[in-house]
């Protein structure tokens, strides 16, 4: 059964709020060819909201975010078919990271193998405390590729080699230890904490949001010299809108009252 990729969408005052949900929960939401090009094609298709200042990623249920690629489909590849879920794989997490907003991943249960580096392909991560990680690929005879290169920036080569060498799960508590996501909380509070992370995307200006996540990205890619020009030149730009005068008179006027 491929996994159903629901985008639903709340307008608020502030803008709009997208979330997407992947549905496939008796099978711990696993992701097929053929979900992984639906997911990817629902994020493009939000890349070009210009009303829209965040998106939710989530899986359905309580059991997991993503349990990994679908192994009864890899089992049956060959070399060229692997070459093209692989690439299919990378779609999914080149879109999240392409996406001119912040993309949020709420993570409850498993979160395995592609899961895990579609996860680590959004912005900013946060976990129920029961939540746990696993990067099992080696076990299934394969190594972790394609945006598990995204990995050692956010965790550290050390931690990384653990992860893709033993394919041993990790906790929440690790995961948040070692930087893999930004907060954990009771699993009954994760949906407040969701809510609350989207708040405050949602109170900062909706052009410096979009103008910082382009940077964040080009500092990935970027040596410092370039890095630090990139972000000089995007500064200045920034006063090609009203956003930034506005917003900070609306804060020395605040301050004065």
């Amino acid at each position: 059964m491929t996994a159903r990729i629901v985008t639903t969408l709340d307008d608020r005052p502030e803008g709009r709020v997208a979330r997407i949900t992947v549905s496939n929960p008796a099978k711990l939401n696993v992701l097929n060819a053929a979900a992984m090009a639906a997911l990817a094609a629902a994020l493009q298709v939000l890349a070009g909201d210009h009303r829209l200042r965040v998106v939710v990623l989530a899986g359905d249920g309580e059991r997991a975010f993503i349990g990994g690629a679908d192994i009864a489909e890899m089992a049956a590849l060959d070399r060229d078919g692997a070459r093209e879920i692989i690439a299919a794989l990378h779609g999914v997490c080149d879109a999240i990271r392409s996406l001119p907003v912040p993309v949020v991943a709420r993570l409850q249960g498993w979160t395995i193998g592609a899961g895990l580096l579609i996860a680590a392909a959004c912005d900013l991560r946060v976990a129920a405390g029961g939540a746990l990680f696993a990067m099992p690929d080696v076990r299934m005879g394969i190594p972790s590729a394609a945006e598990a290169a995204l990995l050692p920036l956010l965790i550290g080569w050390g931690r990384t080699r653990r992860l893709l060498l033993t394919g041993e799960p990790i906790d929440a508590a690790t995961a948040l230890a070692w930087g893999l996501v930004e907060e954990v909380v009771p699993s009954e509070e994760l949906t407040r904490a969701v809510a609350r992370v989207v708040g405050d995307v949602l109170a900062a200006g909706p052009q410096a949001i979009r103008r910082q996540k382009a940077l964040l990205r080009d500092w990935e890619e970027l040596l410092p010299a370039g890095a630090i020009a990139h972000g000089i030149a995007a500064f200045a730009g920034a006063w090609d809108t009203e956003e930034p005068g506005s917003r900070m008179r609306a804060f020395l006027a605040a301050r004065r009252a």
